[in-house]
């Protein structure tokens, strides 16, 4: 052993050498040189790569072994210890070893390399050697063979997105279901239909909850349907596409490794080259996203408004309880479930604006902004599937109903003169609600008063429950 290696042993550190110079490594970390200059370069907050983004590149990585082995390019030790390495991370070892800051340049290369160098010096551990010994297995050499972070970033990104979209459409199913059975349980809940905050006509408490289940629905085929266009990727397009340093072969048994492992139905892309350039897809899914988040805003603002009061707003629902709401008020509750979704809405339609600024400033053959759109997207996915699990399990299924409230403020509107129209004009209506205002009167009484209609017609007319669906009372 030599005399810097045997300083070293003792004082348990390794030293590691790029094209920059060497580096002193701690000789139990898995990550290597590239990773702690990273480190050094990028730390600005207390945001990590998201894991799911981690685990899709582990992903690559593995099928990229068993291509290299079965293209004869990679010695079957070496696949095999790669290959076993990454399974274990897959599986949630080594978890601690990935922290680098999410934010980066270099287009997501620093997020590459340290993926390469934990698994190189895990496949190393494995066939017995220290960590460090690249010379029996390199991170660029063996374990990036045959790839660039040009292409393994965004396949991995599409894997990632992928695999979070899942839960989240389930996730937003649950919604939908959750609404439609409020629908049912307040259908016969006839209330005061409100426009522009003002009343308006009856409207069914159930009808209010079936237009927020038929919002949610469209977000949920809306993020189900573009799926299809996430599984085309770029692997064995290398450094702009053209798929230099690879055959054909590799592209598509990498593509078969790469089903295979992550359970989805992808496919090579006929042009790597628009998938390594551009990342307008992602653009889409942020927008879909914030599409989303605009729905859920306005029903929780909705929420939130028919709970108001109770005593001094409209009070016609009520929302669980599910913590004390003031630290000086005694016994009030807070509709924070509908506020944490406000907030969440607001956080989702800012991270599209990141995503879409971030992906329009690409240049030519790369976006080096990718980390960016992979951090903003990824983690808008993951709040908003925990997010609407959280209003439906702590909101939205313990949602009460107030009849004699609903009742109450619906008779003491006017909100019924509408129904009049079709039978005394426009204008005729008009002046009936005007009165009836001024004078403190019903419009039923000023109706029979100027004898406008008929009792018997009268009676038919205002009936509530028949103002909530199509029709006019016949002659």
């Amino acid at each position: 052993m030599l005399k810097d290696e045997t300083n070293n042993s003792a004082r348990n550190i390794r030293t590691e050498e790029d094209s920059i110079g060497k580096k002193e490594i701690s000789a139990a970390a898995y990550t290597g040189i590239n990773t702690a200059r990273a480190r050094e370069n990028f730390s600005i907050s207390r945001e990590s790569v998201h894991p799911e983004l981690i685990k899709a590149i582990v992903m690559v990585k593995q099928a990229a072994a068993l291509t290299n082995q079965e293209l004869g390019l990679l010695e079957p030790e070496k696949s095999d210890a790669i290959v076993k390495a990454a399974a274990e991370i897959t599986a949630g070892k080594l978890s601690q070893e990935f922290k680098l800051e999410a934010l980066q340049g270099g287009a997501g290369t620093s997020t590459n390399m340290m993926v390469n160098e934990v698994i190189a010096n895990r496949a190393l551990e494995i066939l017995g050697h220290k960590k460090g010994s690249y010379q029996i297995i390199h991170p660029n050499d063996d374990v990036n063979q045959g790839q660039s972070t040009n292409d393994v970033y965004p396949t991995a990104l599409r894997i990632a997105v992928l695999k979070l979209l899942q839960p989240l459409t389930e996730s937003a199913a649950s919604l939908q279901q959750a609404l439609q059975e409020k629908e049912k349980e307040f259908a016969a809940i006839i209330k005061l239909g409100r426009t522009q905050l003002q009343d308006a006509v009856p409207i069914t408490l159930g009808q209010e909850f079936s237009a927020y289940a038929e919002a949610v629905n469209r977000d949920r085929w809306r993020l189900y349907k573009i799926t299809d266009r996430l599984k085309k990727i770029n692997l064995g397009g290398t450094a702009v596409g053209t798929g230099l340093n690879t055959s054909r072969s590799y592209i598509f048994k990498i593509a078969k490794h790469i089903r295979q492992i992550s359970g989805l139905s992808l496919s090579h892309s006929e042009n790597m080259i628009d998938i390594t350039q551009n990342m307008d897809l992602f653009v889409e899914v942020s927008g879909l996203l914030k599409a989303t988040a605009v729905n859920l805003n306005k029903i929780a603002s909705d929420l939130r408004l028919l709970a108001s009061g109770p005593a001094g707003g409209i009070g016609e629902i009520k929302l669980p309880a599910v913590q004390a709401g003031s630290s000086i008020m005694p016994g009030k509750v807070n509709p924070v479930i509908c506020e944490l979704i406000n907030q969440l809405s607001i956080e989702i339609i800012c991270s599209d604006q990141a995503v879409t600024m971030a992906a329009r400033d690409g240049q030519l053959e790369l976006n080096a902004f990718s980390p960016l759109i992979a951090h903003k997207i990824l983690n808008m996915l993951e709040m908003m599937r925990k997010g609407i699990d959280k209003f439906i399990n702590k909101c939205i299924q313990g949602i009460e109903a107030n009849p004699d409230r609903c009742k109450n403020l619906l008779e003491s509107s006017l909100a019924v003169v509408t129904s009049l129209v079709p039978y005394i004009g426009y204008d005729q209506a008009s002046k009936l609600a005007e009165e009836a205002m001024e004078r403190d009167r019903t419009l039923k009484e000023l109706v029979l008063e100027k004898n406008l209609l008929s009792p018997q017609k009268l009676v038919e007319i205002l009936k509530t429950e028949k103002m909530t669906s199509p029709g006019l009372v016949k002659n």
